[in-house]
This record gives structure tokens, C-alpha cells and sequence, in this order.
């Protein structure tokens, strides 16, 4: 993947060794459950079973579901959900809704025997729906492997749901999946008698949509399709801007990955194809290295030494026959503005500052040679620094650890709405086919 640099970490991590990014609890703790009577305890503890049972033990055996001595009404709004599971790719004949409608009415008698196994049932269902909609055919690239799912098991979808302050909000907003997901889903629902074609361009979107986390996990998501950025944590997203992403001809992988480190006052390593076509030409023609505010390198290696431009061919450096490693100095018109934000990956793949304003106005932003070119470098940085970006320092190439690793996905949704109700963007990089 031709991109703007080849980046690496840096070789020497120190002390301040990045932690891995983890859902942000608030301060503020979590409200005592209310009393349960000690008879509904027993009876979940005897309903429960396997995975689910693991989940009710580590609290007590305390309900998910039932508020006082009723189920409580979340599970309708879960119901509907699995109703249209349609809409999901999914058939709602696997969940049994009427089933859990059954349950709950005979719930109504009052008996902690029935209570608990409308609870118990209610579990079960929502784990088996939350994993199904987890699963994706599609592929791509996780440059982190730790982030690459496993099949969720019952206990870890019902832990995650028990995790926020309101249970019911996380279930209303369907939480555990991100919010492009939940804003397909919603046009899915205008799509199911669209033409064969709609609806399996809809289907592919909604399977990349199925990989990126949801929002209690502290993330960022980058569609090469909008050429937009959101950030999430703590059950919301917490900021978005435009980006600008690869060109057709040097595209924006889907991949995931962990940033770590911010470089402070970066170098623009420039692509040899670059060096080749454009800076070359611009050397023979008379124009100096120093005046593009360039100099070039010996290798590509960590030990690089600064060589004279006269020292190198440039006529075979234009005509292809010789490489050469050219970089741009640091400073306000570098390419990579005032910061750069890495993540480990084998496609030179990062995001980046950058002075091109002007690309950032436009509609399409389909420009880079497949990094992320921020609109607002250092609102993410704050973000991601959990302190303003330091910008008034000389010092080149300042890498800094992030106090903890977070979670990047790019992904690719063309997908979209309008006022007639379902729209597609331009498929840019033919990957809807």
C-alpha cells in the first residue's frame, strides 16, 4: 500500500510503556442495586446455566432484566429488536420472540420460579443475537492481532451489557454495536423490498459495520468512503471531523490497529515514487534541495546519514534505475503539519496533521497517498494525550508515548441516507462489487 511514509515506532519505548485502551469508567460510581428478595436470587441460581450462569454468579445472582418483581420494560424494546432481526441480515426465527413474549406474560403470576425464567431466557437470547450480529465475512487487515474478535461467548456479551450505569440505555441505543451499524440498521429497515442489488450492497456495508466496536469502548472509527472521523468513549461519541483518505490509486485500507505513540515535529519521509516523478524532475530542472526544504539519505535504516544532493544521480533517480530516501524538514508547511499519530502496521499507514486546508473544504477528499489527514490534529491529540498537543517545541521527531494505547479502525461505508430514505456514495475504491 503506497502511503505517505514508511512508519515505524520508535525503537526505545522507555518507562512510560502504553497500556492497552479499555472502556473509560466515569467517577461518579455506580448507584446500589435495589434489594432483590433472597427467593429470586435462588431462583436464578437454579434457572441459570453454562456461560449465562458464570455471568449471574459473579453478581450474585442479582437480575439483568427484572426490575422489583417484574420484568421490566427493556425487554420489549430487546423484542423488537429481535422481531426485525431482518433487518440484521438475520432471521428472527432463531431467537423465538414469542417465546420470550410467553415467558414474560407468565412472569406476570408473580412467581419467582417464572420470573427467573423469563430472565434466564431473556440472557440467553440476547447473547446469541449480540454475537450473531458481531459476525463478518468481510475482510481486513488487523495490524493489532488482540483486536481481532473471537466468538463472543454469553457471559462476556451479558458482562459488557451489565457494565454501563443504565442498562436500559444501552439496550435502547443497542450499545454493544457502533453507531454506523445502528444507522444502517435503521436504513436496512427502508431497504427489504429494494432490488437484489440494494440490498446486497446494504448487506456488505452492514458486515464492515459489524467490526468496528461500540461505543463504551474508547475508539476511533475512520470512513474512507465519507472521509470522516469519529472518536467514542464512555457510551458516546465525543467528537468527529473531516479527513482526507486515499486516492483511488493509493487507497486506505480496512484495517485495525492500536495507536501508541504521538510524533511531535515530524519529518515527511517522502514516497519514492514521488521522489521519482516529482522532486527528480524538480532537482534537473534547477531547482535545490534546500529550497523544497528537503534533504536526502543514505538508506532507509534508523542510522541514515544526510548525503549532499550532488553526491546522487538524479537523471537515474527520474529515470527509475536508482533509488533515493528524500524527507522534508519539520516546520509549518511540512506535509505532516505539527504531529503525526502512529499505530504499528506493515502498510506505512498513520493519521497526520497537514496544511492542505484546502482539501479538507472539498466534498471529495480522496487526495492522500492512503494516510489520514486530520482536520482538527489537535483536538484528537488532546484526546488522545489526555493534555493540549505541545506545539512550541524544536526538538525533531519527538515521539511520545500515549498514556494508553486506543484502538483505530478504518473501515469503508458508502452506504448512506437522504430524504427518499436509502442513498449510496460513490463507490470510490470499487470495493462494492
Amino acid at each position: 500500500m503506497a502511503s505517505e511514509a514508511t512508519a515505524k515506532a520508535p525503537a526505545k519505548r522507555g518507562k512510560a510503556k502504553a497500556k492497552r485502551a479499555s472502556p473509560k469508567r466515569t467517577a461518579k460510581p455506580k448507584p446500589k442495586p435495589a434489594p432483590v428478595d433472597p427467593a429470586l436470587l435462588a431462583a436464578i441460581r437454579e434457572e441459570a446455566g453454562g456461560d449465562v450462569k458464570r455471568f449471574y454468579a459473579e453478581r450474585g445472582y442479582h437480575p439483568l432484566w427484572t426490575v422489583g418483581n417484574r420484568i421490566g420494560p427493556t425487554a420489549g424494546i430487546f423484542i423488537d429488536y429481535l422481531v426485525t432481526a431482518e433487518q440484521d441480515g438475520l432471521n428472527p426465527s432463531r431467537y423465538d420472540p414469542e417465546k420470550l413474549r410467553e415467558a414474560i406474560a407468565q412472569a406476570l403470576s408473580g412467581s419467582f420460579t417464572d420470573i427467573a425464567r423469563a430472565e434466564v431466557l431473556l440472557s440467553k437470547a440476547f447473547a446469541r443475537y449480540v454475537a450473531d450480529q458481531k459476525r463478518s465475512n468481510v475482510r481486513i487487515i488487523w495490524a493489532d492481532p488482540k483486536l481481532k474478535p473471537d466468538k463472543l461467548r454469553p457471559d462476556e456479551a451479558l458482562r459488557a451489557a451489565a457494565f454501563p450505569d443504565s442498562f436500559g440505555d444501552y439496550v435502547a441505543q443497542m450499545g454493544w454495536m457502533s453507531p454506523q451499524y445502528v444507522r444502517l440498521r435503521k436504513l436496512a429497515g427502508q431497504a427489504l423490498h429494494a432490488s437484489d442489488d440494494t440490498w446486497d450492497r446494504l448487506a456488505l456495508n452492514l458486515d464492515r459495520a459489524r467490526l468496528l466496536p461500540g461505543p463504551y469502548v474508547r475508539h476511533i472509527e475512520v470512513d474512507a468512503s465519507s472521509g470522516q472521523l469519529w472518536f467514542y468513549e464512555a457510551g458516546r461519541q465525543v467528537g468527529t471531523m473531516r479527513v482526507v483518505v486515499g486516492a483511488r490509486e493509493t487507497q486506505t485500507p480496512m484495517m485495525a490497529g492500536s495507536l501508541q505513540w504521538a510524533i511531535l515535529n515530524p519529518y515527511w519521509n517522502v514516497p519514492t515514487y514521488l521522489a521519482r516523478n516529482s522532486i527528480a524532475p524538480k532537482v534537473l530542472a534547477g531547482r535545490s534541495l534546500a529550497s523544497l526544504r528537503m534533504e536526502a539519505l543514505t538508506d532507509w535504516s534508523a542510522n541514515a546519514r544526510v548525503v549532499p544532493e550532488s553526491a546522487i544521480d538524479w537523471q537515474a533517480v527520474a529515470a527509475g534505475t536508482q533509488e533515493v530516501r528524500l524527507r522534508e524538514l519539520p516546520g509549518t508547511a511540512n506535509s505532516m503539519g505539527r504531529v503525526k499519530f502512529l499505530f504499528p502496521n506493515d502498510e506505512g499507514i498513520y493519521l497526520h496533521d497537514t496544511p492542505r486546508r484546502d482539501l479538507l473544504a472539498k466534498p471529495d477528499r480522496h487526495f492522500s497517498n492512503g494516510c489520514i489527514r486530520l482536520e482538527n490534529a489537535g483536538l484528537l491529540g488532546r484526546w488522545l494525550l489526555q493534555r493540549p498537543v505541545p506545539t512550541a517545541t524544536r526538538q525533531r521527531e519527538q515521539a511520545v508515548p500515549l498514556p494508553l494505547q486506543v484502538p483505530v479502525y478504518l473501515t469503508y461505508l458508502t452506504a448512506t441516507g437522504d430524504k427518499t430514505g436509502l442513498a449510496f456514495r460513490p463507490d470510490v475504491y470499487g470495493r462494492d462489487g
